[in-house]
């Protein structure tokens, strides 16, 4: 479901009873990406999963700040007519849902962080931001076409296909669902890390074992915003644990929420 007129971001419900659990997806990501778990939590809880701004088929923008970004959330829930709703981010999500409990805490039951810190990064994507904007689409007839150009600069099929999932066919021509240009623009920010502040709701942050994206350098940036902190690990999973454990993940998540989303 899409609002254009009101800059609301694309959006659907999964589930129509129960605490309301808002799933937020990655960089490059959309609404799809966690629709796993939200199937797991449909039949007792609401959920609502969105494409961010610049992403699926929510509105483009100018601005990435997770500020803005926090502001589209605020806005989705006022649409919703929701007071509260617990948060599941990944990666840019993650951070994402800690910038706007740490903005409106009033409004957040609960969160669960998969696998990224409140800090910023190094410029951990930019191979594929430059390899997305290079892909001649004017040479693109099929998405076998641009897998290949695609493939000189990522290996892992795996990663290929989750970011051609973001190829649309508009008129005989293939187009970017992406606001590439924005995000290239702004990858500045939203590498870098979360406001400063309090969250003193229930905080679980999940890790992939092999990941580097969460490490113990990371805890003073974390202890300094949340107080009330779990964290789990899943062994034998990179920075996609989500994708590449989906039952050990969603039961964690299930767990989560079924002890901290009821008020």
């Amino acid at each position: 479901m899409t609002d254009q007129q009101e800059n609301i971001v694309n959006y659907e419900i999964m589930g129509d009873k129960g605490p309301a659990v808002l799933l937020i997806h990655g960089l490059f990501g959309d609404l799809d990406n966690l629709k796993r778990l939200g199937r797991d939590l449909e039949q007792d809880h609401q959920v609502i999963v969105m494409d961010c701004r610049n992403h699926g088929d929510s509105f483009h923008s100018e601005t990435m700040s997770y500020a803005a970004m926090a502001g589209d959330i605020e806005a989705l829930l006022n649409h919703l007519n929701l007071d509260k709703v617990s948060i599941v981010g990944h990666s840019m999500g993650g951070k994402l849902a800690m910038e706007f409990a740490l903005s409106h805490p009033q409004r957040v039951q609960a969160l669960i962080i998969a696998d990224v810190a409140p800090a910023a990064y190094d410029a951990r994507h930019r191979h594929i931001l430059d390899a997305l904007e290079n892909i001649d689409l004017s040479q693109v007839k099929t998405r076998q076409d641009a897998d290949q150009q695609l493939a000189k600069a990522v290996d892992e099929r795996g990663v290929r296909q989750f970011l051609l999932k973001n190829l649309k066919r508009e008129n005989e021509q293939y187009q970017w669902r992406l606001n590439l240009p924005i995000i290239d623009a702004c990858y500045a920010e939203i590498s870098g890390g979360v406001r400063e502040g309090s969250y003193d709701g229930p905080v679980l942050f999940i890790k992939g074992g092999d990941s580097t994206y969460l490490t113990e350098e990371h805890r003073d940036a974390v202890n300094s915003r949340f107080s009330d902190v779990d964290i789990k690990i899943i062994e034998g999973t990179g920075h996609w644990l989500h994708a590449e454990k989906p039952r050990i993940f969603n039961r964690l998540a299930r767990s989560f929420l079924e002890q901290h989303s009821r008020t």
